[in-house]
């Protein structure tokens, strides 16, 4: 055989065995892919019985977990769908229960109470489906801080028989800078139909009344639906409330600085006059319309602070038991009792620092004294009506004295 024979025969014989050698090697991939086909198939079947373990029951927990600035009002609502609830339970972060209640159906679950602010809560839940099978669900959450909230201080309180003059006034604990969404949070509403409109003082206070005053026997309704409401950028409002307050009867009573008299009117109708003695010549009494805010039936009054004072820097007066006194303003304008006056005084004298003084016994003890007859007859809310005194008229948002306003300069102070 020639050498170039044996070469072709070589090469012959390798390409040969190179054919099986593919062969073999396609043969090989096949048998591996095959393979990995049953392997496929098995973890297709364990997935399947894997998902006939697992419950139907869908829990969601409210708000998600890891959320901050969440609601004190609608957070940590859990419901479930496909299921029932066999569980719930709330807890701070450390370890404190919260009460909570499930609802008949078992596919929801709520606190029942008011959630803290700036308080971390763990939230764990458990349901179960039709075939029993069990779901678990957890979430941690914390509440809105007070940095970034804000609230309303508001007057008249809840369930109260206030007069005619009373109006909502309410104080926020932070600046408003959105005045109109807060403003359309909250609602007055009145069984009389009287319209009623809200006066912005300044980014604080907002009172709202009608154009006159209520009308005696309603009932006044106040809404707040402020949760969530943005106040102003990063603040946002956490109350949710329903405030209702009676209006009593109608009361308004009538101080003349010159005559040095009170008429009390119920209904329009004089019930009574009382000798008064008003503000001295040198510290006359505010003229206007005035709304009695608090009620005492001893308080101390220090002329220091509302800026009576003599060289040594104390109190032109300080009289510690000032007997039947009725706040007319914030800055000290009261109608109060007066025991240290002579009788002789009330009807003929006007002596006071800018008060008005009713006939009274030292210690609040005579219910027939003038100032405990008024003082008894009087509501929170009773207006009282000062004339002919030579001073201006009191500042609308110096106590609750908005009637000062008319209705068109009120309305104006509207943010909606």
């Amino acid at each position: 055989m020639t050498d170039s024979k044996r070469r072709r025969g070589l090469m012959a014989a390798s390409a040969l065995l190179g054919g099986v050698l593919v062969l073999s090697a396609c043969s090989g991939h096949d048998k591996a892919s095959s393979g990995g086909g049953n392997d496929n198939s098995s973890q297709a079947q364990a997935d399947a019985a894997a998902a006939k373990k697992s419950s139907a029951a869908q829990i969601t927990i409210t708000p998600k977990d890891g959320s901050d600035n969440a609601s004190i009002n609608n957070s940590a609502t859990v419901t479930v769908r496909k299921g029932t609830l066999t569980g719930v339970t709330m807890t701070t972060e450390d370890g404190k229960p919260v009460a909570g209640q499930l609802s008949a159906d078992k596919t929801s679950w709520k606190p029942t109470v008011q959630l803290e602010r700036s308080t971390t809560y763990k939230v764990a839940a458990q349901a179960k489906d039709a075939q029993g099978r069990t779901a678990n669900e957890n979430a941690s959450f914390t509440t809105v801080s007070p940095a970034n909230s804000f609230i309303g201080t508001f007057t008249p309180d809840n369930g109260a028989t206030v007069g005619v003059g009373m109006p909502v006034s309410i104080n926020f604990d932070k600046a408003i800078t959105n005045k109109a969404a807060v403003q359309k949070g909250i609602t007055v509403t009145s069984s009389s139909g009287q319209e009623v409109a809200c006066h912005w003082f300044n980014a604080n206070r907002m009172d709202c009344r009608p154009e006159q005053y209520w009308k005696e026997g309603s009932t006044v309704t106040l809404k707040l639906a402020l949760d969530g409401v943005q106040g102003a950028p990063g603040v946002t409002g956490i109350q949710q409330k329903t405030v209702t307050f009676h209006i009593g009867r109608n009361q308004v009573s009538y101080v003349d600085a010159k005559t040095k008299q009170m008429k009390v009117t119920q209904d329009g109708k004089v019930v009574k006059t009382i000798p008064i003695s008003a503000g001295a010549p040198e510290h006359t009494t505010y003229e206007g319309q005035m709304v009695i805010s608090e009620k005492f039936k001893q308080t101390r009054m220090n002329g220091a602070t509302v800026g009576f004072k003599d060289s040594d820097g104390k109190g032109e007066y300080d009289i510690k038991d000032v007997p039947h006194a009725m706040r007319l303003t914030t800055s000290g304008t009261f109608i109060h009792g007066n025991y240290w006056g002579a009788p002789s005084v009330f009807g003929s004298v006007n002596t006071s620092h800018g008060c008005v003084g009713l006939q009274d016994v030292k210690g609040a003890g005579d219910p027939n004294t003038p100032a405990a007859w008024f003082y008894s007859h009087s509501l929170i809310g009773d207006v009282v009506v000062v004339r002919n005194t030579g001073d201006k008229t009191v500042a609308p948002d110096n106590g609750l004295n908005g009637w000062n306003m008319d209705w068109a300069q009120w309305k104006a102070g509207s943010a909606v």
